[in-house]
């Protein structure tokens, strides 16, 4: 039976995924390299440092790594506190799951010092019984630690999670994990395949009703 919801953060919940990418490829500017917008959404959904490791192994790039991830996090949190927006039925889809008694918590591969910029500022912090981050992991998504660390903390079985995602990298996490997932993708690549492996594919988290949730429980 569901009874949990585990919600990604960037992207999904807020509208930060353009401020990652300014964040990113002006830090890589610095570098002397440059990325493309499709090149930048082959990598949503990598934590920070993995991001950062993979564009310098790209680019052979051999400086070290940490400097860069520590610039991009400060630019994105400076932009997301300013400037990021809650995306379209974040109040809606908190009330829809808190009014029919599941248990709700957050997976992200995003930094703490984020997550906590993120919930004040959408004023989530109430419905959520469980926070995870995949920072200091082994690995981030699409391994499916961060969730599976999740719904422990909730005291819920994969079998019994519904994850809402809008990454690739996010929705194979979902699935490794044995939960259900919902996907939302970003416009512009609502129509590739990829998507395939999602259980629904949704225009926007105000989509949601109890037809789809019943969809999923069968």
């Amino acid at each position: 039976m569901l009874n949990t919801v585990i919600f990604d953060m960037d992207g999904l919940l807020i509208d930060s995924e353009p401020l990652w990418e300014k964040a990113g490829i002006a830090t890589l500017a610095q570098y002397n390299v440059a990325i493309t917008q499709d090149e930048y959404h082959k990598t949503t959904g990598l934590r920070t440092q993995e991001w950062i490791e993979y564009w310098f192994r790209h680019f052979g790039i051999t400086a070290p790594t940490k400097p860069a991830v520590d610039v991009i996090i400060e630019k994105a949190i400076d932009s997301i506190r300013e400037f990021g927006k809650p995306m379209p039925g974040v109040e809606y889809i908190f009330n829809y799951f808190s009014e029919r008694g599941f248990k709700i918590g957050l997976a992200t591969s995003s930094p703490k010092s984020l997550v906590d910029v993120v919930v004040a500022k959408l004023n989530i912090g109430h419905y959520l019984q469980a926070i995870t981050s995949a920072e200091h992991l082994p690995y981030g998504k699409p391994h499916p630690q961060v969730f599976l660390n999740c719904a422990e903390a909730l005291n819920s079985s994969p079998l019994e999670c519904i994850c809402f995602e809008d990454s690739f990298n996010g929705m194979i996490a979902a699935k490794a994990g044995r939960m259900k997932c919902v996907i939302i993708p970003a416009p512009q690549q609502r129509n590739e395949h990829k998507w395939e492996a999602a259980d629904l594919k949704l225009s926007s988290l105000l989509n949601f009703n109890d037809l789809l949730l019943e969809r999923l429980a069968k």
